[in-house]
């Protein structure tokens, strides 16, 4: 099990166990040797007609195509909101852990506290801590698991949470006129938009070279956002983790990629990003991700099949099916993963056991 607060940790020489990763999955990169491979985009411009909105939407459809990543600029979100919501996470993370501890959503609470991650069955630990609130569809916000401090915690939150929503769907619409179809179609395709703001906290770690804030995965939404702070470690690769980049961090930035919903819309055109987060001994760090998913009810299937192509999909499935059955696949190759370790070991266990081959022969002999 994991600790209920990492603070306690960050101090240690050696990491508990249970953060511990096979070798496979342990960082090849550290978590400040930057990439400028992922491009850097303005969106100054983007709401007028003309030659500067085209060159925006054709970089912006560019990156999709290569990696299903990058980041944008002058994207007109306020810089003092942006100010605000970093300050207010760093100060709920400063908190002491009985007040964090309020807001714990282990055991299938939606939103509040947590250490590592929210889903069940997860056989490695992350280092990370998180707070988490869902935002949007607003009918169904429940308050009473967002946390009330910080002072003004909701109230800043909330216009975030706003400002963001309405910047993931500008970005969806470029995707949409990409792809042939109307401006709204992909965000028409989520039927009734779910947003989630997660805050990850990534405190110092004794020995990051072994373990990961947060192991790899492709998101399984349709668009998120991600706001990070300068100290750096998201990484992304797109053949299949052989190699991998550091995203560099520029400030004021939102790192954008597209999830599985969105890639399964476009057929597989526009890439869902295989990306992780790494740790340091030296900093903590803090990111702000902005999920923007489909209803569970909304169908996954491509929006438009262009000619010479298949589907990606067999046929049509709820989202919320297809995030079971995501889900279900992960878990079961960790299991089958573990299930490989531990048979390998007492492999290893019962080779020490046997008498070497000269021995065995005297003893045969001596049996005879």
């Amino acid at each position: 099990m994991a600790p209920t607060t990492l603070t306690s940790l960050a101090g240690e020489k050696t990491l508990q166990s249970e953060f511990v990763r096979d070798e496979d999955e342990r960082p090849k990169l550290a978590y400040n040797q930057f990439s400028n491979e992922i491009p850097v985009i303005s969106l100054a411009g983007i709401d007028d007609a003309g030659a500067k909105r085209s060159e925006i939407c054709k970089r912006i459809v560019e990156a999709c195509e290569d990696w299903g990543i990058f980041q944008v600029v002058e994207h007109g979100v306020d810089t003092n909101l942006i100010s605000d919501m970093t300050r207010l996470a760093r100060e709920f993370f400063d908190l002491p852990a009985e007040e964090k501890l309020r807001f714990d959503m282990s055991g299938g609470k939606k939103g509040g506290f947590i250490v590592s991650s929210h889903l069940q069955g997860e056989s490695v630990q992350d280092w990370r801590e998180i707070v988490t609130y869902f935002s949007y569809p607003i009918r169904a916000r429940d308050y009473s698991r967002w946390p009330d401090k910080p002072d003004n915690w909701r109230a800043v939150t909330e216009e975030y949470s706003e400002k963001l929503m309405s910047l993931a769907c500008k970005l969806l619409d470029v995707l949409s006129e990409a792809m042939g179809l109307e401006k709204d179609a992909l965000t028409k395709a989520c039927v009734d938009m779910d947003q989630k703001v997660v805050v990850n906290f990534y405190p110092k770690c004794p020995q990051p070279d072994m373990t990961l804030g947060l192991k790899r995965h492709t998101d399984p939404g349709t668009i998120t956002l991600l706001l990070q702070d300068q100290v750096g470690g998201l990484q992304a690769t797109k053949d299949g983790g052989k190699t991998w980049i550091t995203v560099r961090p520029v400030d004021g930035a939102f790192v954008v990629n597209l999830g599985d919903h969105g890639h399964y819309l476009s057929n597989g055109r526009f890439k869902n990003a295989d990306h992780q987060a790494v740790v340091n001994s030296n900093y903590s760090r803090l990111s702000i991700a902005t999920f923007q998913n489909p209803a569970p009810q909304a169908i996954v299937y491509p929006l438009k099949i262009r000619e010479g192509e298949k589907p990606v999909l067999e046929e049509p499935i709820t989202f919320v099916e297809m995030y079971k059955r995501k889900m279900s696949k992960d878990l079961e190759l960790a299991r089958l993963k573990k299930l490989a370790k531990e048979k390998q070991l007492q492999e290893k266990e019962l080779e020490k056991t046997k008498l070497p081959e000269t021995k065995q022969k005297d003893l045969e002999e001596i049996l005879a």
